[in-house]
């Protein structure tokens, strides 16, 4: 199976199955000398895992990461970064009525078709299990680019099914975000969207919603022109995210109601005192990226997320033979995956600003 790296500097390859024996990541081409301690990691991975709430999947794991290789005495020696997390509370049987079932808008059929074989415990590879190596790598990304160039991110649900908040995210703060189980920093919404997504839990349903990103501080030029924009990259990075339908940035899909005379984010010459002059922007319907290349206002986007494919519901479905049959899932799933997928959006644009960072550098070696 192709596709399981990402990165051509700061590459990651994950590994490792829902139901498996563990779920990790190799991480080549990190500098040497950053520190990096396994709790650093174990912070983001917190705010992933699975049982933290009562609208989050009831699946027990305590997704404690080991490092076990690539870090000497505190710091990355420059070799690769082997990280992994054993799978405690795996139950491959709880899908065994299922193994001859395609599941409705899970990857069971495209699987099975395109391979000739799947793994039906937990989806295997499908799974959004393996975004847990996703979370570990991108935190060793975070790291670098925080320490290194002041680089900020923050992520937060901003839509859950029609439930949306307005909250401006040029103000939104971690604390804000992390003050409740949804991760929406707007208290009085999140208290609806939590109702509502409990809601949908008990009635065995769920529901999709929206992702906000925001990267602050990013410095201009980052990013290659044509096929590797800054922008396309992003896009892909967030695609690629489990359950991810829609990806927009900048002004988005909401950019087509405006005129050019509106859409336009004039420049200025910011003048601080007693630094040199700065280029801004007085507007930013860009999104911090111009011609595929960043251009040092904040980076922000939206990403859609589909209704989790799993539900209580009974469904009419086919088996492999291609007959008529019915559907009833039990197991432990999310009733909605926003939550959790708040550190997954932060590691994947982790992952592609340092790997275009480190490109950068690499052919212009004056920076």
């Amino acid at each position: 199976m192709a596709g399981n790296m990402f990165g051509q500097i700061f590459r990651v390859t994950t590994f490792g199955e829902s139901h498996g024996g563990a779920v990790g990541c190799v991480v080549d081409g990190c500098p040497p000398g950053l520190k990096i301690i396994e709790a650093d990691i174990q912070k983001d991975l917190d705010r992933r895992r699975p049982g933290q709430s009562k609208i989050t999947s009831p699946r027990k794991e305590e997704d404690r990461i080991e490092i076990l290789s690539g870090i000497f005495e505190g710091k990355t020696t420059g070799t690769p970064i082997m990280m992994m997390a054993w799978n405690k509370d795996a139950r491959p049987e709880d899908y065994e009525n299922l193994k001859d079932i395609f599941r409705p808008s899970h990857a069971d059929f495209t699987y099975e078709k395109k391979y000739g074989i799947r793994n039906w415990q937990g989806s295997g590879r499908a799974s959004a299990r393996e975004t847990l190596a996703r979370v570990a790598a991108g935190a060793i990304a975070k790291i670098f680019l925080k320490e290194k160039l002041g680089i900020e991110f923050l992520a937060y649900v901003e839509q859950v099914g029609e439930i949306k908040t307005e909250i401006d995210f040029n103000k939104v703060t971690s604390e804000q975000i992390e003050s409740n189980i949804v991760r929406c920093p707007d208290g009085k919404v999140a208290t609806r969207m939590i109702q509502y997504v409990d809601i949908l839990k008990q009635e065995g349903d769920s529901i999709g919603g929206v992702i906000r990103g925001v990267i602050k501080n990013v410095p201009i030029g980052l990013g290659e022109p044509v096929f590797d924009k800054l922008s396309a990259d992003l896009g892909k990075a967030m695609l690629s995210i489990p359950a991810v339908k829609g990806f927009e940035i900048g002004s988005g899909f909401e950019g087509v109601k405006m005129n050019g005379s509106q859409h336009n984010d004039l420049f200025y010459a910011d003048l601080p005192a007693g630094r040199q002059v700065k280029i801004r922007t007085k507007t930013n319907f860009s999104g911090g990226i111009q011609g595929g290349i960043s251009n040092g206002e904040d980076i922000y986007f939206r990403v859609a997320f589909k209704p989790v494919s799993t539900i209580r519901k009974e469904q009419n479905t086919v088996d492999q033979k291609g007959q008529n049959v019915k559907l009833k899932v039990a197991g432990r799933h999310d009733p909605c995956v926003l939550p959790r997928a708040v550190p997954i959006v932060e590691a994947m644009a982790a992952l592609v600003i340092i790997d275009h960072y480190l490109r950068n550098k690499a052919q212009n070696y004056q920076l």
